[in-house]
């Protein structure tokens, strides 16, 4: 296995940030890496460096003779007059290109709907990313260097691009190295991590599970260590502060031992775990869609849409790229009126958006984030504790002194946790988030899905990020022809309805359209789905307790007094009642099962 490109004590810094120093590492060949880390710590510095975008400022990279490079940044290099399909296959003659299968699959996958003789000027920014992905994949190069490939892409050209990547080169062949916070993509193609942190990379062997795994452990023994190493400094403190006279009597090398130990204190990591907001109080109604359509001029967008939203629904909404998912966001927000049917929204629904662009910080860039703060009230109550906006902004990752920040000058990431912040603290009971995951690090993804794990309002997300959707959302509905479908088996069954789609097949049976509000398994209403929904959870959890009570109760019974048939007599006997009830509660659950088709 030839190396590809080596890094010999790299150092890396920007005006006012070290990003690297002294890191020695290589890329070989048949390597399928993923970099992670913190905004800000150098991810996209280490691919820059990689694809000789950037020099370094010590050390050497090296690349082996006559090896091809191939980057994508975190924008394109394209002026706007220049005519799409040059960009994507330069001068290689029509019947050259459209001859082969390879480049006409890269084609369809990622350039649908755009003009193949239109301007890149008159083209939106997710469609520019295409085109410049669409260009890099049709070359041939060892090394592939990309950085968030999966921006602008939905559920479907993810899927894709990972089957593309994974088949592109033989094993053993090629290189490929990629930034991406899509932690299923990582998954799905990566057999190696690097974590950018603390001025250095750190491999970890396996994918982004592995990774997680391996970190835990390696910071679970860095607490131990942390531990002890406060101790020590602690004590070396509180000697030297036994008062002016004692400090100058006391050895130079003791001082220079302590002053060590202070300067060798990490910064400490800021809290990112968000406690639960208090939310107004739902009523029983909240969203109902009732036969609704939505047309601009003659084109309709959706159409014969029956949906109940009720209190604490947790739905994500699956779709292509323009299927029309933020018009009908628009529309269950009161937004836009339907050209067709009825939108009812309940009395007490108070909104919170997240939208994709951050219109609310739009006009707010030349205010400082403390000033934005100011604009709610000075403190709240999180876990029987009052904290102030402050605090709880320190929570999601800022420090302390970045909130004299203007909004304009914060990065992509840093804007989105604000925003974020500032949606929740307007204390909204309908949650609804569009794209929430952009530009978020792997690890602020997970404080997000905590925080929505435990939320207690109702949840519509749209996202083409997989963990997150099955991670903090129950159900997950897809919009398909302008209607909307239930697709009970996730992220899997839409990508599968979506291929059946395009071959022209008929969807299975699970697939078929359900809607909530329209015809339901075994006939249920919408209301008594929901209904049986709940009474499903509600018997898993009186279910466990039985099992659970019965437990102890043959514990106690193994422990009696064997000589007391009264006490083993007693014990047996409800033993008997925890084991009856949990084989009812049993029967009960298979039974609500049966009558969900399955959808618990």
């Amino acid at each position: 296995m030839g190396i590809l490109i080596s890094c010999n004590k790299v150092s890396m810094e920007w005006p006012g940030k070290r990003v690297l120093k002294d890191q020695s590492l290589g890329v070989y060949e048949g390597d399928r890496i993923g970099i992670v880390g913190r905004n800000g710590d150098g991810k996209t510095t280490l691919i820059e460096l990689l694809g000789h975008q950037v020099e370094p400022d010590s050390g050497t990279i090296t690349w082996r003779n006559n090896i091809s490079v191939g980057m994508l940044g975190q924008s394109d290099g394209f002026a706007d007059d220049d005519i799409v399909s040059h960009v994507v296959v330069g001068d290689i003659p029509e019947y050259e290109w459209a001859s082969d299968a390879r480049i006409r699959e890269i084609i369809d996958a990622l350039l649908a709907g755009i003009p193949w003789e239109g301007r890149v000027g008159e083209l939106s920014g997710g469609q520019r990313r295409r085109v410049d992905l669409a260009r890099l994949l049709i070359e041939r190069y060892d090394v592939l260097l990309l950085d968030e490939p999966t921006n602008h892409l939905d559920l479907k050209a993810i899927n894709w691009l990972a089957g593309h990547l994974k088949a592109r080169w033989p094993q053993g062949q090629g290189a490929l190295l990629l930034v991406t916070h899509d932690r299923w993509f990582l998954d799905e193609i990566c057999q190696t991590m690097w974590e950018v942190h603390s001025l250095r990379v750190s491999p970890f062997e396996g994918g982004y599970s592995a990774y997680i795994q391996q970190r835990v452990e390696r910071d679970r023994q860095a607490a131990a260590a942390e531990v002890k190493r406060q101790n020590i400094m602690r004590k070396e403190l509180n000697w030297l502060a036994h008062g002016p006279k004692a400090r100058t009597s006391k050895p130079k090398f003791r001082l220079k031992e302590a002053r060590e130990l202070i300067a060798d204190d990490p910064p400490l990591r800021n809290s990112l775990e968000l406690k639960r907001l208090a939310v107004t109080r739902l009523g029983k109604q909240v969203i109902e869609l009732k036969d609704a359509g939505f047309a601009y001029g003659d084109e309709p967008v959706l159409r014969d849409i029956e949906w109940i939203v009720g209190p604490g629904d947790r739905y994500a909404i699956l779709g292509e790229n323009g299927v029309g998912k933020s018009t009908l966001l628009k529309l269950m927000r009161g937004i836009i009126q339907p050209t067709q049917g009825s939108v009812k929204i309940g009395k007490s629904v108070r909104f919170g958006l997240l939208s994709q662009d951050l219109d609310s910080l739009a006009d707010k860039d030349g205010w400082r984030v403390k000033e934005l703060l100011n604009r709610y009230q000075a403190s709240y109550v999180i876990d029987g504790k009052e904290v102030s906006a402050t605090q709880l902004l320190e929570r999601l990752g800022f420090d302390t002194k970045e909130t004299m920040t203007p909004v304009g000058e914060l990065s992509g990431g840093q804007r989105r946790r604000l925003a974020i912040m500032c949606v929740l603290l307007e204390g909204p009971n309908v949650l609804i988030l569009d794209e929430p995951g952009n530009d978020l690090d792997t690890d602020m993804l997970a404080v997000l899905e905590d925080l929505l794990d435990t939320w207690p309002g109702t949840l519509l997300l749209v996202s083409h990020d997989r963990n997150l959707v099955e991670r903090v959302t129950d159900d997950q509905f897809a919009l398909i022809d302008g209607r909307v479908r239930h697709v009970p088996g996730g992220v899997d069954e839409y990508l599968e309805l979506v291929a059946g789609a395009a071959r022209g097949a008929t969807p299975s049976a699970s697939a078929k359209e359900t809607a909530p509000g329209a015809a339901q398994p075994a006939g249920l209403s919408n209301k008594e789905r929901q209904q049986a929904k709940r009474r499903i959870e509600a018997v898993s959890r009186l279910m466990a307790k039985a099992e659970e009570r019965a437990t102890e109760l043959r514990a106690q019974l193994a422990s009696a007094d064997q000589s007391d048939y009264q006490e083993l007599e007693r014990l047996m006997a409800q033993i008997a009642a925890a084991d009856e009830e949990a084989s009812q509660l049993e029967t009960e659950w298979l039974e609500l099962d049966e009558l969900l088709g399955g959808d618990s």
